[in-house]
């Protein structure tokens, strides 16, 4: 076996980690108490080692913060007026939003670590260093402006990035305001296009109704939530270029990248990855130990999501499956994963986006906003056939067409709703 990057970085995780950890026991409130409730002596000194370590959540970093990680004796305030943090947080859209603490320049500095996995995009980073971009996602996730008001478009430039969108209701967007949007686009003149891909699947429709290119855009990042097949196919279709997913979240950064083979490659100079609690086709909640945060790392954090993995020669390959509470849990045994659900709508014309709700009594709901006139009945039946054999219904879903789809408080979209049992 060939001696690849990723291989080579995997095979130095187990000592990086080590380090990390007791760095943590040593130096981080949060930690030194967890190992208090670890019977025996705790030395990391492998990936074995390390399982004996107590999983956290949000909740951990929620509770105590952020003494919980500076201690008594550091002020974060004092931090900030250093200006070496950022304070930070989470989006909110699947519990209450979290503070972070983050290094001045990190997030820059992870995501560039993430997008050059990918050989296309790192060639044309290193062909332009400065390459600009624009983002259009929800307004929420955009921290670095603040929306009081309407910022003029100079307002939302931040170094080399063009934040567009103005709310977090894309489908409520008119035509003024989309026209908007492919003007400053345009005029900004960014190399790629870094976008929630429901806000990038509205623009793009109307893109193309319009016969509007963008000619200097050279590849597309959907970030921020899950990318659905019916997001992608829209996007490539519209816009003429490779669309790529890019996968993290505030607190832990950019930890996968989609590569020219539609494989997502792990950032491991970022994080260490563990999968926990898999099923019997392997797929569980994905576990991360970040290296790069000295103020804030998370130790072996139950992230929310759900991940397969698999070996190849050149080091471990990752699946996404979607938020582990957006699952449908059908029987006592068996789970079924918004990635799962998502395959159904794979060649299924005229979609644009969807919304899947389990009803109690073993009722399905399918909401979906239509790409012009939607699909016709033959492909309608068969989408629900699909989704009736993979979720055992006895029943049909109902497909039921709509104009809106409404977003989360973050302003992210969820795919899929589970009934509630409480």
């Amino acid at each position: 076996m060939l001696a690849t990057p990723d291989l080579l970085q995997e095979a130095a995780q187990p000592r990086r980690l080590a380090a990390e950890i007791s760095r943590c026991i040593n130096e981080i409130p949060l930690y030194r108490e967890l190992k208090t409730k670890i019977s025996g002596e705790f030395a990391p000194r492998s990936s074995i080692d390390f399982q004996h370590w107590p999983l956290i959540t949000k909740e951990d970093i929620r509770h105590g913060f952020p003494g919980n990680f500076l201690g008594a004796e550091t002020s974060p305030d004092d931090l900030l007026e250093q200006d070496v943090i950022e304070l930070e947080h989470t989006s909110g859209t699947s519990e209450a939003r979290t503070p972070l603490l983050l290094p001045r320049g990190w997030w820059v500095e992870q995501e560039l670590r993430a997008l050059n996995l990918n050989p296309s995009v790192a060639a044309v980073l290193r062909q332009n260093p400065e390459a600009k971009r624009a983002t259009i996602n929800s307004p929420v996730c955009s921290g670095d402006i603040r929306y009081q008001g309407v910022p003029s478009r100079d307002n939302r430039i931040v170094g080399r990035t063009l934040f567009v969108s103005l709310s977090r209701y894309p489908f409520l967007w008119s035509d003024r305001d989309l026209e908007r949007i492919a003007t400053e686009i345009l005029q900004w003149e960014p190399e790629f296009l870094d976008v929630d891909p429901v806000y990038g699947v509205v623009f793009a429709l109307y893109c193309e109704r319009h016969r509007i290119l963008l000619p200097s855009v050279r590849f597309i990042v959907c970030s921020y939530e899950f990318v659905s097949v019916v997001h992608r196919s829209i996007l490539e279709r519209a816009f003429r270029v490779p669309v790529f997913d890019l996968y993290g979240s505030t607190e832990t950064g950019h930890l996968l990248m989609e590569d020219d083979a539609g494989q997502m490659r792990a950032s491991l100079e970022t994080a260490f990855f563990e999968l926990v609690s898999a099923d019997e086709l392997g797929i569980g909640d994905l576990v991360v130990t970040t290296l790069t945060n000295p103020f804030m790392p998370l130790i072996r954090y139950r992230i929310g999501d759900l991940v397969e993995r698999s070996e190849s020669p050149y080091g471990m390959r990752y699946l996404l499956h979607g938020r582990a509470c957006d699952a449908f849990q059908i029987s006592p045994g068996q789970r079924v994963t918004t990635r799962q659900v998502d395959h159904c709508f794979s060649g299924i014309p005229r979609l644009a986006h969807y919304q899947l709700i389990q009803r109690g009594g073993g009722a399905w709901l399918l909401r979906f906003v239509a790409d012009g006139p939607g699909p016709d009945l033959i492909h309608l039946a068969e989408l629900q056939e699909r989704l009736s054999r993979l979720l055992r219904s006895n029943t049909p879903v109902e497909a039921q067409k709509t104009d809106l789809l409404g977003p989360e408080k973050s302003g992210k979209f969820r795919l899929g709703y589970p009934v509630r049992t409480s």
